[in-house]
């Protein structure tokens, strides 16, 4: 039978910039020419005789018809790139990954020639930021985020719900120390609130005995600055392994404490792709919660 189908290119061109809210982001994408995306827009929708995009003060906008259209097209893309990856040996391809800064420098990067090792047609596009990826519109494939609460959104998958435990470099903590020594040293911690309040009181010191911790270095600085002997840190086993396995930073005291956790989400069109899938089932293999489980 015939089909009444519009020329893919502009099938393509509306439907990125609708997922970007932007003909600059779908011409980056796409790699063409913003021009070339306004000009196959356009030209869609003089065929289908309907206005899909509003300007704005900032980029455009989808109209209702705009939005219905998307709707529809986006989950017809993607399944068609996960049907035309099927018929490949090799899983190929990109796979753009959002990360917490701290998770992608001090877990992801080290691990990561092992992935393009076993995937080596497979190109990870990584991004470490603070701002989360839009999954719905393709901004990202698969997102990392800590979550201070333990909580994510619903389908997402746990990475890391380890405990946080102070560390520090052989040459600030001695051996015969005992927790109360900590009270001498300068107090760092890699994430949000004033988790070494709640760790001394779990470690059963009074609230008179706790110093008040003020944040002054982010994440990343705080382990630099600990592994430079400048004071004691508050992390997750995972974000330090190399370091202690080196040498760099010792366990001070074997008293944890429940600080939150790190989680993996990705959007249902990247679910199944073939190269998000070898991505997650990689990294999923390789976290805390895998090993804990295997051990």
């Amino acid at each position: 039978m015939s089909r009444n189908l519009p020329p893919l290119n502009a099938l393509r061109a509306f439907e990125a910039a609708g997922r970007h809210g932007s003909f600059t982001g779908a011409a980056e994408e796409l790699n063409v020419s913003h021009s070339a995306v306004s000009r196959h827009v356009r030209g869609l929708e003089k065929r289908l005789g309907v206005q899909f995009f509003r300007t704005q003060s900032r980029g455009v906008a989808l109209t209702e018809d705009g939005r219905r259209y998307l709707a529809v097209l986006t989950p017809a893309f993607d399944e068609i790139a996960a049907a035309t990856e099927l018929f490949s040996a090799d899983v190929e391809g990109r796979v753009k990954v959002n990360s917490d800064p701290t998770f992608a420098e001090r877990w992801l990067v080290p691990r990561i020639g092992e992935f393009q090792t076993t995937y080596p047609k497979l190109e990870i596009k990584l991004v470490a930021s603070t701002l989360v990826a839009n999954l719905d519109q393709h901004e990202a494939d698969v997102a990392i985020r800590f979550h201070g609460d333990g909580l994510a959104a619903a389908g997402s998958e746990l990475l890391s719900n380890t405990q946080i435990f102070p560390y520090a470099s052989p040459a600030v903590w001695q051996s015969g120390m005992r927790t109360r020594d900590l009270l001498r040293f300068r107090l760092l911690f890699d994430r949000d609130g004033d988790p070494w309040s709640r760790w001394f009181r779990k470690a059963g010191l009074t609230d008179a005995e706790i110093p008040k911790v003020q944040r002054t270095l982010d994440a990343v600085l705080s382990l630099a600055a600990a592994i430079a002997g400048q004071g004691v840190i508050l992390t997750n086993p995972e974000l330090v392994e190399q370091d202690v396995a080196s040498g760099r930073l010792v366990k001070c005291v074997d008293h944890g404490l429940d600080a939150g956790s790190y989680h993996l989400a990705f959007s249902a069109g990247a679910r199944r792709r073939r190269a998000v899938r070898a991505f997650v089932s990689w990294l999923l293999e390789r976290s805390v919660i895998y090993r804990n489980h295997n051990n």
